[in-house]
């Protein structure tokens, strides 16, 4: 890879923004008061400042709280460091103003049933947001106040409703309205986000019920990783994001590629995924972090909603999906916002990242976002190095105030090395971890992928909703690769497969769905009804030759492999009409129901490339049922049960009569609690569950080739995650899960073998704290935590591997808009593998990576 190419790209990434939006003034303003205000529409929160100067405002919403970030400032009042009113106002159950960074001051209001709507307005007194709630809809939003009340703090609580409404509305003045007294030489800077809260808890999410949704309102356990924590840890490949949900772990990629591969509840997801809700394949493509929004995790049966689980993994073993992992990615601002940064750390791992957004009308009527990242690294592991570009512009046309039409395409470049790793055998446990069994010149890996989809969205009135969707994904992978086989009778010796590969994959999905709003007498209902079509292709050729064995533990490099020729090779066609149904009722404000179903019919047929022969043409229909209840004895708990269906087509296996197989089933029973703390910053959620495959393929006795249908793999166990904020500056992210999975009936598999990768104990942990005061305000620490108990490497079972405990730590420091960070990898240095139930793919040593970043 060439140096200098790296250093200009790396560069002018990262100088972009800087170039664009550095800011003119860095002075500090003090806000040396806080007072609030009653007006006839509501109330007023007005920041006093010293000199009278103009801050830069961010705004956000979650649930029912409007947050307002004043950067460049410092909260200096003479009654303490923090200001807090509990139910000043009607519709409002609190305003707090506190010193959130070194110098950036944050005002929370939340409201008791809606999220309060509010003003930034210039005022000759400073900043001034002025609020009003839906008890005061007739209200002017500009009405003057003439000698209005001031409100002194109370240190009365109230209890804040946690159901999710339309985002807070946040606007500057229009040119008529009245307004205070204002300075005509300078002006407030209003930058309006549509972003959630920084911060570690998410109270919605769109995945479990394909609707944006509560998650205490989801009789299934749902767990959001959002980008504060992937910015936390430093996150770069998708597989790390497995250690902070329960019942999850990272599946290694492709010849160690950066994919989204997962196993959950025991069982891999076969890396199919969804990414804003669409079916994603990611066997051959690389994905990467630096567009993504949050991770949602939905932990059981997900065919009632998104239909047959791995039926694109052609030839991967597919099996039914015991979970799913929805890529949420970053969506348009209607006002401008810059961030770059730069990361180095070990193994010359160098990265760089842009993300900026904002209007490119002054309407606001069109909005734009662009993210690109740069990434060239070498590795701990001998002759392995990448290089990586990847851009994702997205395009948002607010048609009219009812409709939108959201536009994004995304591209990666991957250049890099194909490493299988080792095979699962013990004498590997003794090589070392650097080792490369493949040869240096014949290593390359060449992949991109292409992402072209819209969504439109038009709202016939506030309850009803059309959206319709398409998503078009094109992945391309060629390579030169060498596989690994087990070791010769000396136990040193491994013998070697060259395959140069042309793998291509093609998927086309089209989603069309009304939802609404109604009542039946006293009875709310939050109906959804939509169909889905999709299409896909995955064809790949192989190429075959022979070379020298390798000496694992004396390696000499150089053997060239011979003559190429031209042995396997299919052509995987899959088409899917599927039509759902759901219905989330509220039988009372504490009861509610959620009943869906699904019907998918599935064409698919897999043809020899070499033979030009069919080997498989058929069609499957299946119905996907789920029924859940949730009841909430308050505010602050959810009490659930479910039950739900899944199902996976075989379309890679024929019965020795070359009859058609029946698609596997999963069914799943789940218990459990969600329950919420402190002030709604703590959440919790406890599950219990029981999900069974059935009509697991198996090879049949009789003849090896063909299979039969008699296999069930059955498991059980209990889930505890937990995120949110603790005290200010102090947020956590933690799990614990106890997994009992074990193989119920198999004509081959011992019964009782346990699936690969799946240890019957784990917990994790990543904390972080940042100083909110004195001289050391802005500075914080992370720490994380791993236990991974004992666990198969294969199945059926040869090789078990012992627990392990990572370390991994961080130093950071905020100053306005600027922060610097130093995350520690595996502080430990502890040897343990990711696995795909195939090969062993050794896990990172011990990495530094520092990290320097800019926000405007």
């Amino acid at each position: 890879m060439k140096q200098q190419n790296l250093l200009t790209r790396l560069c002018l990434t990262a100088a972009i923004p800087v170039l664009i939006a550095f800011p003119a003034n860095a002075d500090v303003v003090k806000v040396t008061t806080v007072l609030l205000k009653q007006t006839d529409g509501g109330i007023e929160v007005i920041l006093e400042t010293a000199d009278g100067a103009s801050p830069q405002v961010f705004t956000a919403s979650f649930g029912e709280t409007l947050i307002a970030d004043v950067v460049n400032t410092q909260l200096q009042l003479p009654s303490g460091d923090e200001f807090r009113a509990d139910n000043p106002a009607e519709g409002i159950a609190s305003i707090t103003v506190t010193q959130l960074y070194t110098n950036t001051i944050r005002v929370r209001v939340t409201g008791i049933t809606s999220i309060p709507k509010g003003q930034l307005i210039p005022s000759s007194e400073g900043l001034v947001l002025r609020l009003s709630t839906t008890t005061h809809a007739a209200a002017q939003p500009g009405a003057d106040s003439t000698k209005p009340d001031e409100v002194s703090p109370s240190a009365s609580g109230g209890e804040v409703s946690p159901e999710t409404v339309p985002d807070a509305e946040l606007t500057a003045p229009s040119a008529g309205e009245p307004q205070p007294q204002a300075e005509a030489d300078e002006q407030i800077e209003i930058v309006v986000t549509a972003e959630q809260e920084s911060g570690y808890r998410v109270p919605s999410a769109a995945t479990g019920t394909r609707t944006e949704t509560p998650l205490r309102d989801v009789p299934q356990s749902i767990q959001v990783i959002p980008r504060q924590v992937i910015e936390d840890r430093q996150i770069v490949r998708f597989n790390e994001l497995a250690d902070n949900v329960s019942g999850v772990q990272g599946e290694r990629g492709y010849g160690g590629l950066s994919q989204a591969g997962f196993r959950i509840r025991g069982f891999s997801t076969n890396f199919s995924n969804l990414r804003n809700g669409f079916s994603d394949f990611g066997y051959i493509s690389t994905r990467d972090v630096a567009n993504v929004e949050r991770f949602e995790v939905l932990k059981g049966p997900a065919s009632v909603l998104y239909g047959g689980g791995g039926a694109y993994s052609f030839g991967l073993g597919a099996g039914v999906i015991s979970g799913v992992v929805n890529t949420v990615t970053k969506k348009p601002l209607d006002q401008p916002y810059y961030d770059t940064n730069a990361t180095y750390g070990s193994f010359d791992f160098l990265r760089s990242t842009l993300d900026i957004t904002g209007p490119l009308l002054s309407n606001q009527s069109l909005l734009y976002r662009l993210n690109v990242a740069y990434e060239n690294a070498d590795s701990f592991r001998d002759f392995n190095e990448n290089e990586s570009f990847f851009i994702a512009p997205v395009l948002t046309w607010k048609i009219n105030p009812r409709t939108n039409l959201t536009v994004e395409l995304e591209h990666q470049q991957y250049d890099g090395s194909l490493d299988f790793g080792f095979p699962v055998e013990r004498d590997f446990l003794e090589v070392p971890r650097e080792r490369f069994l493949g040869e240096p010149d014949f290593t390359d890996a060449d992949t991109n992928s292409t992402l072209v989809s819209y969504n439109f969205e038009h709202q016939f009135s506030d309850n009803w909703k059309l959206k319709q969707g398409f998503n078009a994904t094109f992945s391309n992978l060629d390579s030169d690769q060498i596989f690994p086989f087990a070791l010769e009778d000396d136990r040193r010796t491994v013998p070697r497969l060259p395959l140069k590969t042309d793998e291509r994959s093609e998927n086309l999905t089209l989603s069309n769905s009304i939802s609404g709003k109604f009542s039946t007498g006293a009875v709310n209902h939050n109906l959804l009804l939509g169909v889905d079509l999709a299409r896909y292709r995955y064809r790949f050729d192989f190429f075959r030759s022979s070379i020298a064995s390798l000496d694992v533990f004396d390696p000499q490099y150089g053997a060239q492999p011979g003559s190429f020729r031209f042995t396997s090779g299919s052509d995987n066609r899959s088409r899917n009409i599927g039509i759902f149904l759901q219905d989330l009722v509220e039988v009372t404000p504490h009861l509610k129901l959620l009943a869906g179903g699904r019907f998918d019919f599935y064409d698919s047929s897999r043809r020899n490339r070499v033979t030009d022969e069919f080997l498989n043409e058929q069609t499957d229909e299946r119905f996907s049922p789920r029924i859940g209840i949730v009841y909430q004895p308050s505010d602050s708990t959810s009490l659930y049960f479910s039950w739900s269906n899944s199902f996976a087509p075989q379309f890679n296996r024929r019965t020795r009569e070359d009859g058609q197989l029946e698609p596997e089933i999963g069914e799943q029973f789940e218990l459990g609690i969600k329950q919420s703390f402190l002030d709604e910053r703590l959440s919790a959620t406890l599950a219990l569950y029981e999900f069974t495959r059935k009509n697991v393929l198996t090879p049949d006795p009789v003849d090896p080739l063909f299979s039969i249908q008699t296999g069930e793999q059955r498991s059980r166990g209990i889930e505890l995650d937990i995120a949110g904020e603790i005290l200010p500056g102090w947020n956590l992210i933690a799990t614990y899960t106890y997994t009992d999975a074990e193989v119920t009936e198999d004509e081959v598999i011992p019964e009782g073998d346990t699936p690969y990768g799946v240890p019957e104990n784990s917990t994790s942990l990543w904390t972080t704290y940042e100083i909110q005061k004195g001289d050391l305000q802005g500075l914080g620490f992370g720490l994380g935590l791993l236990f991974f108990g004992e666990h198969e490497a294969d199945l059926p079972n040869t090789l078990t591997l012992p627990s392990y405990v990572r370390v991994d730590a961080s130093l950071f420091y905020r100053r306005n808009n600027f922060k610097a960070a130093l995350n520690f990898k595996n502080i430990s240095d502890v040897t343990y593998y990711l696995l795909d139930g195939f090969l062993l793919g050794p896990a990172s040593p011990f990495t530094v990576q520092g990290t320097v970043s800019f926000e405007f």
